[in-house]
C-alpha cells in the first residue's frame, strides 16, 4: 500500500469516525408498542452507523449492529391487572390518569434505582453526544442529560397534547386543543371546552405533584454522579424544560392539524418496514382463499383477546360465523367450534396482513401503531378503544370518516355486525382512508431520514438552541401583559388622586376667593 492510499485511507477514517456519535436511547415501559417504536429508533441510527446504548426492558430477539443493551426487566414490570379486558369491562379498574399514575411513577423510579442503569451513570468512561428518551407522563429521563453533560431529545410516542409541547414551547390553548386522554376532536362545543380546560387545569396540578417525586429521584440518583464527574449541577426545573427537540410519533395525516413550533418534528410511520414481507405460507394460502376478502381483528400487543369473558368470545365467534368475507384474529390461544371462516394467529404479521389487497377492514383498540399502519397501507378501521389515547385516535379517524367506533362491552358483537356491514358496503370509508394514505406518503422525505437527520443536527449543532423559541421561557404573566395592566392600573389610580387633589386645591381657592370678596 503507498503512502497517498495510507493518508487517503486515515483521512476517510477520521470522516467516518466524526460522523458517527454515541447515542444513549431510553425507552424503558415494558409494552411491546413501545419497544417496537424503540427498534425502529435503534434500526434508523444503526443504518446510519451510530454506536447506540439502548435501555429497555424488552431485549430486542435479534441483536442489531452497533447497539448495546442495557437489559432492566428485572427491575421494571408493568402490572397485568391495568391490561386485564374482563376487569375493565366490569369496571373494577379504572382507567383515568390517576389510576396509572402511581404505576408510571413506580416504573420511572425503577428504571433509575438499579444495577445496571446505575453501573452506567458511575461509568466516567461512558459519554455520549445526545440522549433520546421517551416521554410518559414524568420527565426524571431528563437526568440522564445532566450526567453525561449532553444535549436531549424528548420521544413523544403520542399526537401533539399540551404536555409535551410544553417542554419545548408553551401550553395550547384547550379552546382548540385537547388533552391526550380526552375522546374530543375539535371544533371543541362549549361543554367540551370547558371539560378541556378543567383537563389542563387538573394535569397542571397534578404535574406539581409529579414533579415533587421526581425531584427526589433526581436529586437522590442522578446529583451524586453529576457531581462525581465534576459537572455544574442543574436544577430538575431548568434541565426538563432543556430539550433540544420532540421527536413525535404523529403525522397530520392520523391527527388534528396543530400548530408546532420548530423543534416539535413528526416522524410518524419510521417504525414501518420499508420493504413488505412476505406472509407465511399457511396464512398466504388462506388468504388466497377469501373469495371475498378478509377482516383482521387485532386488540394490540398489550391487551389480550383471552382475558374477554367467555360468553363475549362465542358471541364474536358466532358473529364472524355469519359473515362471508374471511377472519383473522389474532388470539393468544385456539378457540373450540370455531367457523370456518375463522381463522385464530397466535401470531399475526400485522404490516403484511394490513398490506395485502384483499384486507377490507381492520378491527383494533386503536393504539396509534395501528392507526399509522392502517393509513400507511390504506385499510379502514373499526375501533374498539380501552385506554389512553385510544379513545382520542378512534374519534379522530371517525371525524375522518375512514373509521367507526364500538364500545367495549358484553353486547359488542351486535354492534360490531351492524358497523362491519355498513363500513364493507358503503365505499365512502376505503375512499377516504385512501386520500389520507396519499397525504401520509407524500412527504419530502421518508420518516425515518427525517428521524435520523434531526438527531445529528442536534449534535452537530451543539444542541439546536436556534431552534427554541422564546415561548418555553418567556413568563406567563408577560404573555398575559399582567405587568403592562399593573403599570396601567397604577397610572389611572394615580391619575384619578391627582385628578381629585386638584379638584380640591381649586374648590379650596375658589372658596377662599368668595370669601374674601364676600367681606
Amino acid at each position: 500500500m503507498s503512502k497517498w492510499e495510507i493518508v487517503l485511507m486515515s483521512v476517510l477514517s477520521s470522516l467516518y469516525l466524526s460522523n458517527a456519535y454515541k447515542i444513549l436511547v431510553i425507552f424503558p415501559l415494558p409494552g411491546k408498542s413501545h419497544s417496537i417504536l424503540a427498534e425502529g429508533v435503534l434500526n434508523h441510527l444503526s443504518r446510519a452507523d451510530h454506536e447506540v446504548t439502548y435501555v429497555t426492558s424488552i431485549v430486542p430477539e435479534k441483536p442489531i449492529k452497533g447497539v448495546t443493551v442495557i437489559d432492566i426487566s428485572d427491575y421494571v414490570k408493568l402490572p397485568t391487572h391495568l391490561m386485564n379486558l374482563k376487569s375493565i369491562m366490569d369496571n373494577t379498574h379504572n382507567r383515568d390518569r390517576l389510576s396509572h399514575l402511581p404505576s408510571m411513577l413506580n416504573i420511572s423510579r425503577n428504571v433509575i434505582n438499579n444495577v445496571p442503569v446505575q453501573t452506567l451513570l458511575s461509568d466516567k468512561t461512558q459519554q455520549f453526544d445526545v440522549v433520546i428518551a421517551e416521554w410518559m407522563y414524568n420527565e426524571v429521563y431528563a437526568g440522564f442529560s445532566g450526567v453525561f453533560n449532553c444535549p436531549l431529545i424528548w420521544f413523544s410516542t403520542v399526537e401533539p397534547h399540551w404536555m409535551v409541547l410544553q417542554l419545548v414551547d408553551e401550553v395550547p390553548n384547550p379552546a382548540y386543543t385537547v388533552d391526550i386522554l380526552s375522546g374530543n376532536v375539535p371544533p371543541l362545543t362549549f361543554s367540551q371546552r370547558v371539560m378541556e380546560l378543567g383537563l389542563q387545569i387538573f394535569g397542571k396540578l397534578l404535574n406539581i405533584y409529579i414533579t415533587s417525586v421526581n425531584q427526589e429521584v433526581y436529586e437522590k440518583h442522578f446529583v451524586p454522579h453529576i457531581h462525581d464527574r465534576g459537572y455544574p449541577v442543574p436544577p430538575y426545573e431548568e434541565l426538563k424544560y432543556n430539550a433540544s427537540l420532540v421527536l413525535s410519533n404523529s403525522h397530520v395525516s392520523m391527527g388534528i392539524a396543530t400548530r408546532l413550533p420548530p423543534n416539535f418534528i413528526p416522524i410518524g410511520g419510521y417504525h414501518i418496514d420499508s420493504v413488505v414481507k412476505p406472509l407465511p405460507k399457511d396464512l398466504q394460502k388462506i388468504i388466497d382463499d377469501a373469495k371475498h376478502g378478509f377482516i383482521y381483528f387485532s386488540m394490540g400487543s398489550n391487551l389480550r383477546s383471552k382475558h374477554l369473558p367467555a360468553e363475549v368470545k362465542q358471541d364474536l365467534l358466532n358473529m364472524f360465523g355469519e359473515l362471508k368475507q374471511t377472519v383473522l384474529w389474532k388470539f393468544e390461544e385456539d378457540l373450540p367450534n370455531r367457523p370456518s371462516n375463522v381463522h385464530i394467529l397466535k401470531w399475526a404479521p400485522q404490516q403484511s396482513i394490513l398490506a395485502h389487497e384483499k384486507c377490507l377492514l381492520f378491527i383494533t383498540h386503536g393504539g396509534l401503531l395501528s392507526t399509522t399502519e392502517s393509513i400507511h397501507f390504506g385499510v379502514p378501521t373499526l375501533g374498539i378503544p380501552v385506554f389512553a389515547d385510544q379513545f382520542v385516535n378512534v374519534a379522530r379517524g371517525v371525524k375522518k370518516g375512514y373509521a367507526k367506533k364500538v364500545d367495549l362491552s358484553y353486547t359488542m358483537a351486535k354492534d360490531l355486525k351492524v358497523a362491519i356491514q355498513e363500513m364493507i358496503n358503503d365505499s365512502r370509508y376505503m375512499k377516504k382512508i385512501k386520500e389520507l394514505s396519499f397525504i401520509y406518503h407524500h412527504r419530502t422525505v421518508s420518516p425515518g431520514q427525517e428521524l435520523v437527520h434531526w438527531v445529528e443536527h442536534v449534535v452537530k449543532t451543539g444542541g439546536a438552541r436556534h431552534l427554541r423559541t422564546h415561548a418555553a421561557t418567556t413568563p406567563w404573566y408577560q404573555k398575559l401583559y399582567l405587568d403592562l395592566a399593573i403599570i396601567l392600573l397604577i397610572i389611572m389610580i394615580a391619575l384619578k388622586y391627582l385628578f381629585r387633589y386638584m379638584c380640591c386645591s381649586n374648590g379650596k381657592k375658589v372658596l377662599a376667593n368668595y370669601k374674601k370678596k364676600q367681606n
